[in-house]
Order: C-alpha cells, then structure tokens, then sequence
C-alpha cells in the first residue's frame, strides 16, 4: 500500500552551528532543500515528526511532499545526519524532484518465498542476503517503493545476481550500467552443516549396509 509523507517547512534565516544548535533545542531540525533548477534554500523542519517517519521503510525511498508558505514541492531524501549517541537527527538534505529529470535513489529489496524456498525446504539449507537494497535510476513517476525478489526456485549452492532481479517498467539498477563485473549477487542458498535430512537419511542407511 501506497505512503503519502508531508513535511511541513519554515524558511531558515539565522544558520551556522550556533543557530542549528537553537533550533535543535526547541525541537526543530534544520535542513537544506535544493535542485530542480532553483537555488538552495534553508529550511526547519519539526524534529518529532520527522523522526516519526523514519521508522517508516518506505520514507528513505518516496517521493515526498514539502510544503511550506503555502506552496507545495516534490522531493527526496538525499543525505541524513543522525546523533552518534542520542535518537536525534542532527542534519537532512532534500532533493527536488521534477517529472523529466531521472533520479538515482537507493531502493529496499524485499525478499518473497523464502519459507517455500526449495533450497530451504526440501535441500535443508539456509538464506543468506548479501544485499537488502539496491539503487536504481528511473523517472521519478516510475520509482518503486521496494522491488520484490522471489527466492522460491534458488536450490542450495544457488545465487540470484543483480541481472536476475525482476525490475518494474522504467527501472534499471546502476550497477549494472558499470559491466558484468558488477552483476553481484543479492541472495544465496547456502548448505548448513549438518546437510539435509535427506542426505543424513542416506548416510544412516549406508552405515547400516
């Protein structure tokens, strides 16, 4: 299901460490937006609710909506700075998104079938994510919240690369635009080892023989 996020801005005059300082203590978070062929602009942003968003998966890869002195712009989360220690967000730089330019945007890998798995079911293997996001280039009416990758067929010693990811309609992973060496692997089937039940079944009959 779709997420619509809004975050409500207020213009930033005062800047500098000193002044970020202030707007952190009274709750507010400052940020940059820029792009979209405008000049970059200052903005405050409120703390709680952004940090509200981010439990959400799906706010590091949507197109969002900035409002502030009554008007509305599309953008995108580029870069965030956390506390090292306190759940704070210290920093957020937001790109402004227009309908012809392509955007580059790390997108979550959702892994589907894998309790059906038949590497897992009847191979007595284990799942073993070398990747849990990947990032893809596309229009901006064309990115995918997430991209589901089915594990069901892989058998143990099996690997699903990056050209085998099932990409919808408008979407190419930048990656592999740099050649093959870079068709890395997302997910594996690796044998456990104790092996299969089957393969343990077969040794038993052999020492009984």
């Amino acid at each position: 299901m779709s997420v619509n996020f809004e975050l409500q801005a207020e213009p930033r005059a005062d800047q500098g460490k000193g002044a970020s300082r202030r707007l952190r203590r009274a709750g507010k978070l400052p940020a940059i937006v820029y792009g979209g062929g405008k000049d970059p602009v200052a903005i405050t942003l409120d703390h709680n609710a952004v940090w509200l968003s981010l439990a959400h998966e799906a706010f590091y890869s949507h197109i969002l909506t900035l409002k502030m002195d009554g008007k509305s712009e599309r953008v995108i989360l580029r870069d965030l700075q956390r506390h090292p220690v306190k759940q704070m967000v210290l920093h957020m730089d937001l790109q402004r998104v227009t309908d012809d330019q392509t955007l580059k945007v790390h997108v979550p890998l959702h892994f589907i079938n894998e309790e059906s798995c038949v590497g897992v079911k009847t191979g007595g293997g284990m799942i073993s994510h070398q990747a849990v996001e990947v990032e893809v280039e596309c229009l901006p009416k064309d990115l995918p919240e997430f991209i589901e990758v089915d594990v069901a067929a892989l058998n143990v010693g099996d690997s699903l690369h990056l050209s085998q990811i099932q990409l919808p309609e408008g979407v190419s992973i930048v990656a592999l635009a740099q050649g093959p060496d870079h068709d890395l692997p997302v997910v594996s089937v690796l044998k456990t080892r104790g092996g299969s039940s089957a393969e343990a079944s077969e040794g038993e009959g052999e020492g009984e023989a």
